[in-house]
């Protein structure tokens, strides 16, 4: 999207931008069952969106991106996930990569390049791999088991990484490892998915979110130049991976997905109960007190969320507080999306129904860094430690 002065244009192409959120949304919604049925990579979603400039949209506009603010990015992965979730959340990484790859003072100049102008050009994907099957989460601790060994021909890197989002269509993988120092530098090897050495094992068979292909990759002495170390840091003297506008831009962002999942079920909630006139009611349920009571307590819970995130994208909410706004987003999409089923009774529960797999989907918010226990137990640490501090 352009950043023209002149407001008149500027009102134009914010009205284009959203247009095209709009169609999107119908355009992903008319076949998101077939991805949830069949788990297949959304691949025709992905050329949609590249054609319309939305896969590089955090791409700075030097490299021909859409250098999109939080607000702008906010915007599109609601759409998007209101349409097709899975997709969302695929894109949700990407922008997160782009979003601070310029910034990076590890990466070597021509990589982050390369990377750019793979996204603007071809629609090129990437995400950080880091989760694995004996460590967990990186985000609780601990070295990972990904090793990369210095050769004199470059990086052999091998391990095994689950939960990887977007598997199939990604053309980058940063893969979070260790090299086999006596101090181990820990990061991200940047590795072209098409490597010799690469596969994915298709093991990602879930209850919801289920096109996000977040299947396997091993990596089995898979070579790369030595200057794909491209963010490592020793471990004796780590540095952090995100700073607090990065945790800001992933707390926007993951909880927007769910968020506009909710909202799809408060749609489809709307619409059947208008629909609905059982013959010893003759009249909508819609006009029953207690299932406006419902509705209206579920759009009051996408209100604060709508208010939540856009403050935050408008640079209202300090990069402290990022993660309880996941923590709170994502609560109110859940509690949204039960209170319709509540609501909806065995219609809404129907696998021909979408607001069966609306739930299955918000569900999995909870799973995302950072859990929901570590959100609450850190805010909690934090108020003891300074309350020990104002002692001192």
């Amino acid at each position: 999207m352009s950043q023209s002065s002149h407001p008149a244009l500027r009102s134009v192409e914010v009205a284009h931008f959203e247009a095209l959120l709009e169609r999107l949304t119908v355009e992903l919604a008319s076949t998101a069952h077939l991805y949830d049925e069949s788990g297949a990579f959304p691949h025709a979603n992905f050329q949609f969106l590249h054609q319309h400039g939305l896969v590089a949209l955090t791409v700075p506009k030097a490299f021909g991106g859409g250098g999109a603010s939080l607000l702008q990015a906010r915007k599109a992965i609601s759409a998007i996930a209101k349409g097709e979730p899975s997709t969302a959340l695929i894109l949700v990484m990407q922008y997160l990569q782009h979003t601070r790859l310029q910034d990076s003072k590890t990466w070597p100049a021509h990589l982050r390049t390369q990377v750019a102008e793979d996204a603007v050009r071809n629609g090129a994907l990437i995400n950080a791999l880091r989760v694995e099957p004996d460590l967990g989460t990186l985000a609780r601790g601990g070295l990972p088991a990904t090793t990369a060994i210095r050769t004199a021909e470059g990086w052999r890197i091998s391990g095994r990484k689950v939960y990887s989002t977007g598997s199939h269509g990604l053309s980058w993988l940063s893969v979070w490892g260790r090299s086999d120092d006596a101090d181990p530098l820990v990061g991200a090897w940047l590795v072209p998915k098409d490597s010799p050495g690469v596969t994915i094992i298709d093991t990602w068979d879930h209850l919801g979110m289920r096109a996000t292909c977040s299947h396997e990759v091993v990596l089995d002495n898979v070579l790369v130049p030595l200057d794909h170390a491209v963010s490592v840091s020793p471990w004796s003297a780590p540095t952090p991976e995100l700073d607090g506008e990065g945790l800001l831009w992933m707390s926007v962002l993951l909880s927007s997905v769910y968020d506009a999942v909710a909202q799809a079920a408060r749609d489809w909630l709307v619409n059947w109960l208008e629909a609905r006139t059982p013959s010893n009611l003759g009249a909508a349920l819609s006009s029953l007190p207690r299932f406006q009571e419902t509705v209206g307590h579920i759009d009051t819970l996408l209100f604060a969320n709508r208010s939540l995130l856009d403050a935050a994208a408008e640079g209202h909410t300090p990069a402290a507080n990022a993660a309880q706004l996941k923590y709170l987003v994502t609560h109110n999409a859940i509690r949204a999306v039960e209170l319709a089923i509540e609501a909806s009774g065995n219609p809404g529960l129907s696998r021909h129904s979408p607001l069966q797999r609306y739930y299955r989907d918000v569900l999995c918010s909870r799973v995302h860094t950072p859990q929901n226990d570590a959100v609450l137990q850190g805010i909690g640490k934090a108020v003891f430690v300074q309350r020990q501090k104002e002692r001192t």
